[in-house]
């Protein structure tokens, strides 16, 4: 299983261009992935830099044939003219997607900086190996507090479905809302979660576990034990400066199939560097 995890900035590369079909052809040279996850997606937002307010989702869609596209919206604003604004997340996903949730996060007041309204969109995915969730997330870039409350809040929503998959719901008739769909304990979280390996918040993540939910691990440190995280911006974009800020997180039971963590720092098609994280379907 292929994991590719990318913040396209709205699609717009280090040469100021928007361009989502860049973003699309460059994800499929990277990687034959399974599931593509991708954080700042807009759709009719003519205000951000080179953008012409395109729906970048249909764009997206359209060129990754094959794929089921999911969008979670965070920011959803009228536009004026009757139609909407909106900034997300997204997943592509060719693997059989049994559910989908889209959780809006945390964001306390907090006056003095600007910020935005963040979510987490999930997908339990069908893989060869069986159901796991996929949760592709963008945490708060200006406000410590907000983003830490949307940390623990993740640990919440982590747990949740840890309860979820040790005590199933019954199940109602097949083919109304009531009917119990599985969702399991194995999970991928990935994202731009704007906090470094050495901030509190990165800790917090993959600290011990709430009773009776699976421990989170970082993918590169038990993929590459004692190196360094490698830069995933102010690598091309240099008002930035260089550090890391994306990453995969996944359960322990998925961390024992890892077969390869790489950081791409190749591409010039966002500020920000893509990961992609290979597992193998059973251990050993």
């Amino acid at each position: 299983m292929v994991v590719l995890t990318w913040n396209v900035q709205w699609c717009r590369g280090i040469d100021g261009r928007v361009d989502p079909l860049r973003i699309a052809r460059t994800a499929r040279a990277l990687a034959d992935f399974d599931v593509l996850c991708l954080q700042e997606v807009a759709v009719n937002f003519p205000g951000l830099a080179g953008s012409r307010g395109e729906d970048q989702m249909a764009e997206l869609s359209a060129a990754l044939h094959g794929y089921l596209s999911l969008f979670g919206v965070a920011t959803d604003l009228d536009d004026g003219q009757g139609r909407r604004r909106q900034f997300g997340n997204a997943i592509f996903t060719r693997l059989p997607v049994l559910q989908v949730f889209r959780h809006l996060l945390p964001w306390p007041a907090d006056p003095g900086v600007p910020s935005m309204q963040r979510m987490a969109l999930e997908a339990i995915v069908i893989s060869r190996a069986g159901p796991l969730r996929v949760i592709s997330t963008h945490l708060e870039y200006y406000s410590a507090p907000q983003r830490k409350a949307q940390v623990e809040d993740l640990r919440r929503l982590h747990a949740e479905a840890c309860a979820h998959a040790r005590a199933p719901r019954l199940t109602g008739e097949p083919g109304e809302p009531f009917e119990a769909v599985t969702r399991p304990a194995s999970a991928i979280l990935c994202g731009d979660f704007n906090f470094t390996p050495e901030d509190p918040e990165h800790a917090r993540i993959i600290a011990a576990p709430d009773l009776g939910a699976r421990r989170i691990v970082d993918a590169w440190q038990a993929a590459h034990p004692g190196l360094p995280h490698p830069p995933t911006v102010g690598v091309y974009e240099k008002s930035w400066p260089l550090y890391c800020c994306d990453f995969v997180f996944l359960t322990d039971d998925l961390a024992e199939r890892i077969e390869q963590v790489t950081v791409d720092h190749v591409t010039q098609a966002s500020d920000h560097q893509p990961l992609v994280l290979r597992l193998a379907d059973r251990v050993g």
